[in-house]
């Protein structure tokens, strides 16, 4: 059995691999984040053990079919309250399965194919659940963004894939001086010491931005598709409905669902949110750039 800790967002992650052939390699992305000093007795958010020939075979109740960048989650109730989560891929192939606690704090993950690339997809994904599941009552959250460091601070740009918002980080890179990028798809956001904090992940979507780095939130700025370059500051209550789907989130649970709310409901209560209509040009990322920083 391999142990490895990493550290994302402030909290301490335990993977536990069962088999020796099957390890750290199915995630690359996790490397700027391990730890290579003891723990001590330091508590993980959560264990997570890879069991790649594990079978669940107990009693399960069907929640719903999701879909996420093209490949779906089966989601099952257990009858203790865990959950039984089913992974497949766009070419709707089974691909593994997902075992957790009420808390998701004890996980276990099994394969059902033998291709890395599958299973990789399983592991990533399986940890970004346990993650967003575990530390909802923590203060963080995973939010669906891509994030800009300027002068010492972070922005988040939120929006449905396909949108732009990895387009207008990238207009800011290139038309303003001094910026660069922290994560381009999953940042965590997390309230320390009564201040929201932005932090690099190891998941990142297509863009290969895995860093180790965290900076107070500048702003939260949601784009939308216009045509013309318009912006505007949202009230509390529309910040509150624009940001909750861009979380990592579990309506139907009301520990996961209420913890994710009132960790949102603080951030807006430090952090300014704008909505951001634009073309996909240079004054868009200038414009936006020049109402929402930080002096």
């Amino acid at each position: 059995m391999l142990t490895k800790h990493y550290r994302v967002g402030g909290h301490l992650l335990e993977i536990l691999f069962e088999n020796d052939e099957v390890g750290e390699d199915l995630i690359p992305s996790f490397r700027p984040f391990v730890l290579t000093e003891p723990v001590d007795d330091e508590q993980p958010l959560f264990t997570l053990t890879v069991r790649p020939d594990f079978r669940y075979d107990g009693e399960r109740d069907e929640v719903g079919q999701f879909d996420g960048s093209g490949n779906n989650y089966g989601v099952y109730l257990l009858p203790d309250g865990g959950y039984y989560i089913e992974m497949s891929n766009p070419a709707q192939k089974m691909c593994g399965t997902l075992v957790a606690d009420r808390m998701f704090r004890h996980c276990t993950v099994s394969f059902l194919v033998p291709e890395q690339r599958n299973r990789a997809f399983v592991l990533n994904n399986s940890l970004m659940m346990a993650y967003a599941f575990a530390a909802a009552e923590q203060q963080t959250v995973l939010m669906h963004a891509s994030v800009i460091r300027k002068d010492g601070y972070g922005y988040l740009m939120t929006a449905p894939s396909g949108t732009g918002k990895s387009t207008h980080t990238f207009l800011w890179y290139k038309n303003i001086p001094g910026c660069d990028l922290m994560n381009d798809d999953n940042p965590v956001v997390r309230i320390v010491d009564g201040q929201p904090i932005i932090y690099g992940t190891p998941w990142s979507g297509k863009t290969p931005c895995y860093r180790n780095i965290q900076a107070p939130v500048g702003a939260i700025v949601r784009i939308r598709q216009r045509k013309q370059n318009e912006i505007r500051r949202m009230a509390p209550i529309e910040s509150l409905a624009q940001l909750l789907p861009a979380t990592s989130s579990m309506k139907w649970d009301e520990r996961v669902y209420m913890g994710i709310s009132d960790t949102l409901s603080a951030i807006i209560e430090k952090v300014n949110i704008y909505e951001l209509g634009c073309l996909p040009d240079a004054d868009a990322a200038r414009l936006c750039y020049e109402t929402v920083r930080r002096v």
